[in-house]
């Protein structure tokens, strides 16, 4: 009876080995597949990454460059308040010359108007 059981055992063993075997494969298939897939993942992942990076350092490199232009004209505009501060003195004082000049006709009032121009240039 021993010699007539082993051969069912072996084919039911050799099923059963096949079917792990199988398993297994498609086990391993399945995990090859998904690491592939999250391998492009991260290959696309670090690619955005990357021109985002870019991105970031172009607008950083921008903004340093418009600092430099806006201190460049905060100092434009400071000189020529000054320069219109002075030349403001300059006219309140030529208009303080001839603030009691009379003139009734054009040749009497072209002195004073001369003697502004002068004092403004």
């Amino acid at each position: 009876m021993n010699a007539l059981l082993w051969k069912p055992i072996a084919a039911v063993l050799l099923l059963v080995l096949g079917m792990a075997s199988v398993a297994s494969g498609t086990g391993w298939f399945l995990a090859l597949r998904e690491r592939d897939s999250a391998l492009a993942e991260l290959r696309t992942e670090r690619g955005q990454r990357a021109a985002c990076g870019a991105a970031l350092d172009q607008q950083n490199s921008a903004m340093v460059e418009l600092a430099g232009q806006k201190a460049a004209a905060d100092l434009r505009g400071q000189a020529a308040r000054q320069l219109a501060a002075a030349e403001g003195k300059r006219f309140d004082q030529a208009l303080a010359q001839v603030r009691d000049a009379r003139a009734t006709t054009c040749a009497e009032a072209m002195p004073a108007v001369n003697m502004i121009l002068e004092s403004i240039r």
